[in-house]
C-alpha cells in the first residue's frame, strides 16, 4: 500500500504543533520529552538511535580534542582511546583543566600520567572505569581490544 500523505507536509505540521526542544523537558502530561515530541518516558530511543547519538558525540569529542590538544593524534590508538574516553565522560572543557595529566601524556610519561589520573576526583567517582582507563593508558600499543 502506498502512503498517501505528504511526508514533508506532515513533518512541517508536527514541527509546528510540537515545537523542537533540544534538551529534555516535561511535556504537558509530565512525560520526559525531547526533540519534536519524542516521549522518552514511554518510548525511549532505539538501539540504532543510541548508536547514532554516540557516533555524533564521539565526533564532537574528536573535534574538540583536535582544536584544544592537537598532539593527541600522535598517541598510539589505545592512548587516543583514553583521551576520547575521558573527553566523552567528563567533557573536553573539563579534561583540558587536567594540565599535569595532559603534560605527562604529551611527553609520553605514561606512569606519571596514570598516577596523576589516579589522584583525581574523577578516578574515585567512576568506579571500575578508572582502573580500566589507567590500565589501557599503561598498556598502550599492547592493548589490542
Amino acid at each position: 500500500m502506498t502512503d498517501t500523505w505528504n511526508q514533508a507536509a506532515l513533518v512541517r505540521d508536527l514541527s509546528t504543533d510540537e515545537g523542537c526542544v533540544l534538551k529534555p523537558y516535561k511535556d504537558t502530561a509530565g512525560k520526559l520529552t525531547i526533540g519534536i515530541g519524542r516521549n522518552l518516558t514511554d518510548r525511549g530511543i532505539t538501539l540504532s538511535e543510541a548508536d547514532f547519538l554516540l557516533a555524533n558525540d564521539i565526533a564532537m569529542v574528536v573535534a574538540q580534542l583536535d582544536a584544544s590538544e592537537p598532539w593527541w593524534r600522535t598517541l598510539d590508538a589505545p592512548r587516543q582511546r583514553v583521551m576520547l574516553n575521558l573527553g566523552f565522560n567528563m567533557g573536553v572543557p573539563t579534561l583540558i583543566t587536567f594540565h599535569q595529566f595532559l603534560d605527562f601524556m604529551q611527553k609520553g610519561d605514561w606512569q606519571a600520567a596514570a598516577e596523576d589520573l589516579k589522584g583525581t576526583a574523577w578516578y574515585g567517582e567512576v568506579r571500575q572505569r578508572g582502573p580500566r582507563t589507567v590500565a589501557r593508558l599503561l598498556a598502550g600499543v599492547s592493548d589490542a581490544a
